[in-house]
């Protein structure tokens, strides 16, 4: 894998924003697009910051007044799994065909076993460091 380069692998047509895009449109364009993080960048596209779906997570979390909203109004029920003896090569897969970034691992006994991310898959590949809880 080392005479693969980032330039082989990345993708390109990467969607940007400026700095005094509203977080509303921001998030509209998040799920329009189906992409997790959106560029900001300055009149001269230089990089200025970066805008992911974590950042709503704690946009949310720190909103004020509480919606008191439960999470089955938002959730996904259509969910994508995988087995605990599947092979990476068919998880990852799944996660490219559905666009998915989190497979929970099941068992038809014992019910949710793990979790398996995209995280997860690139510390296996990188052999850098074992991956952190998803």
């Amino acid at each position: 894998m080392d005479d693969i380069f980032v330039a082989r692998l990345m993708s390109s047509g990467t969607i940007t924003v400026s700095p005094d895009t509203l977080v509303e449109e921001a998030a509209d364009i998040l799920l329009e697009k189906q992409i997790g993080s959106l560029v900001v960048v300055d009149s001269h596209n230089q990089l200025k910051g970066i805008l992911t779906s974590t950042d709503f997570v704690r946009i949310v979390a720190k909103s004020q007044p509480k919606a008191n909203t439960t999470v089955e109004k938002y959730m996904t029920d259509q969910i994508v799994t995988v087995g605990a003896q599947d092979s990476i090569r068919d998880a990852a897969d799944k996660m490219i065909t559905y666009d998915i970034h989190h497979l929970p691992v099941v068992d038809d006994e014992e019910g949710v076993i793990g979790m398996l991310s995209t995280t997860d898959l690139t510390a296996y590949l990188s052999d850098v460091e074992d991956p952190s809880p998803a």
